[in-house]
């Protein structure tokens, strides 16, 4: 409630969902609104972001409900209030990023009381990475105090002959932070406490073992079946402390570097979603670009413009466009959350924490994936350069036949990216001839929000233009636009010693968009069948998922064992046949 207004009641009731409830509002306008705060000492212009009230059906009566789903734990509590905003007053000094004006914080009627989510105490933000030893694997989370905090993981099921592990603990301040935003009351936010473990001694791969319980079937009076159940595990972890709770206990399998496949799942600029108006522009798609797996799967980052980018950053050329895209972060959130393989380091000049995952490269079964900083020094002869340069001579092509690259801004795209053009010219005078000399396979960037294929490229010419050809010593990404879509989605890299296919899947349909394969040329002795029934063999990319087989059965029986092989053979030719009748679409640009 509020003194000015004591009959407006104004609830709150938290369940799955925050829903929001009024009445008494007398002759309610489509401005009114609804602006939510954290923390609850915080101005009313300083808002995260509002609702309108005609968002319910019943506003034009003075009464309504309006729901939100459960909001992140922000290590302080939120609180609501109810603003009347005359369509008189509407001011475009200040405005959101679609030029609309804000509002202005005045006429507060009604303020809810305080709202705690979540659990500061207890660990978010979980997720893994490799880091440069192939029977490690990095784990970090988040807490809201620096309390201990260890990590156990083990492949029994019984926790009590699990490995138990401490954690490093860091931190950054608002004084870190390099401009506004994120040094402002609005954008600045309590970051937490960022715990780092590393679990060690890891077995490669997935392993199995094998169940004594047995099952017999009498499936009529001559055949009597036995059944055998191998159970699949993998390696498990939980973090936390008793005192400050356990997250949930995450699945996850480790590296296994002498795979003979490699799945990846990987995307560019995915975007962030909030379930109310704010500042910028937000997109509900990117829910559904991929599931929270980063607690499951090995999940690896590139730095971009809005990591990095302000205004006194080290290295700015009087050719580059680096400009305010950072919001003042100047890396540092990125730094502290995440720590990729390698050692790659840059101070930030302000006496903030240094500038990490510039860039590193690792092996993931047939891959060989390397990532770079288009925000910081590339030319011939800096640190990166030669990174890049020494990484790329030494890739074993017998062990792993491709190579992807990725890095944030594009070197080719059709879009009219006029403000990037001297940077664009600079990646390739100095990073194509690295490309194309040691034949990287892929080039995957982001940054442009548009997934576009490029045949080929070497010096600026398509050297094939096919959806599926040998590997022609030219990395896949260039300037003649192969196939272009204006939807949300991820690529799917699935990868063998002898093949490589890249498919493009739409979030709004989970259907293929766009596939290209490319082929090592190389033939392998193992094939891809015999690694999926046998299982010892299966590799973690640079976000990637187990293939999941539930259930081995180890069958008597003539009669049992041919009508499984005639399902499988069904399967088969069903599966060959749909392939046969996709065809690709050029262009589905909106």
């Amino acid at each position: 409630m509020h003194p000015g207004n004591p009959h407006l009641p104004f609830l709150l009731f938290l369940a799955v969902a925050i829903k929001i409830r009024w009445s008494g509002l007398p002759a309610p306008d489509g401005l009114d609104h609804v602006a939510i705060y954290s923390p609850p000492s915080s101005r009313d212009r300083d808002f995260l972001g509002y609702l309108f009230l005609n968002g319910s059906a019943s506003w034009h009566d003075g009464h309504g409900e309006l729901s939100l789903p459960r909001l992140p734990t922000l290590r302080a509590p939120y609180q609501f209030r109810l603003f009347r905003w005359p369509a008189s007053e509407y001011s475009y000094n200040h405005i959101d990023h679609d030029q609309n004006p804000l509002p202005h914080g005045k006429h507060r009627v009604a303020v809810s009381g305080d709202v705690s989510v979540g659990d500061p105490a207890c660990p978010e933000q979980v997720h893994l990475a490799f880091t440069d030893a192939v029977d490690e694997m990095r784990v970090m989370f988040l807490c809201g105090d620096d309390g201990k905090r260890v990590v156990r993981y083990g492949l029994e099921e019984k926790e009590t002959n699990w490995t138990e592990v401490g954690t490093e603990v860091s931190t950054y301040e608002r004084k870190h932070m390099c401009d506004k935003p994120a040094n402002h009351s609005v954008g600045w936010r309590d970051p937490g406490f960022v715990f780092d473990g590393l679990m060690k001694g890891l077995l490669p791969g997935r392993r199995r073992i094998q169940k004594k319980d047995n099952i017999w079937a009498i499936v009529s009076k001559a055949v009597i079946l036995k059944i055998q159940f191998v159970k699949e595990i993998s390696e498990m972890v939980k973090v936390g402390s008793d005192t400050g709770g356990w997250s949930k206990t995450y699945n996850f399998i480790s590296r296994d570097s002498e795979a003979n496949e490699t799945i990846a799942f990987l995307f560019g600029d995915m975007g962030t979603y909030v379930p109310y108006n704010t500042y910028i522009r937000t997109q509900a798609e990117s829910l559904s670009t991929i599931e929270p797996i980063a607690a499951n799967t090995p999940y690896h980052v590139c730095i971009g413009n809005h990591e990095y980018d302000w205004p006194s950053q080290p290295w700015k050329p009087s050719w580059a466009t680096y400009g305010k895209d950072g919001g003042g972060e100047c890396g540092i959130p990125y730094s502290v959350k995440f720590r990729m393989p390698g050692n790659s380091i840059l101070p930030t000049g302000n006496g903030g924490p240094d500038t990490r995952n510039l860039y590193y490269s690792f092996d993931s079964g047939v891959v060989h994936f390397v990532y770079m900083s288009t925000e910081t020094n590339f030319l011939q002869g800096s640190e990166q350069y030669n990174f890049l340069k020494s990484d790329l001579e030494k890739v074993n092509r017998t062990r792993t036949p491709f190579i992807v690259f990725q890095g944030h801004r594009p070197m080719y795209t059709s879009s009219d990216e006029t403000r990037d053009a001297a940077l664009k010219q600079q990646m390739l005078q100095h990073l194509e001839p690295l490309l194309v000399t040691y034949n990287v396979t892929l080039a995957l960037w982001g940054h442009v929000h548009r997934y576009e294929r490029f045949c080929p490229m070497k010096n600026f010419q398509c050297v094939n233009t096919s959806s599926s050809f040998q590997f022609p010593g030219a990395p896949a990404h260039p300037e003649r636009s192969m196939f272009r879509g204006g939807v949300f989605g991820y690529t799917r890299l699935v990868a063998t010693k002898e093949k490589l296919t890249l498919t493009y899947v739409g979030n709004h349909d989970g259907q293929v968009h766009d596939m290209v394969e490319i082929f090592s040329g190389q033939v392998s002795n193992n094939s891809s069948v015999a690694e999926a029934v046998d299982g010892t063999k299966l590799s973690t990319g640079v976000s990637t998922v187990r293939r999941k087989y539930p259930l081995y059965l180890e069958i008597g029986g003539s009669v049992i064992f041919a009508l499984l092989l005639g399902f499988g053979f069904g399967f088969l030719v069903r599966r060959k046949k749909e392939a046969a009748q996709w065809t690709p679409v050029k262009n589905e640009e909106s």
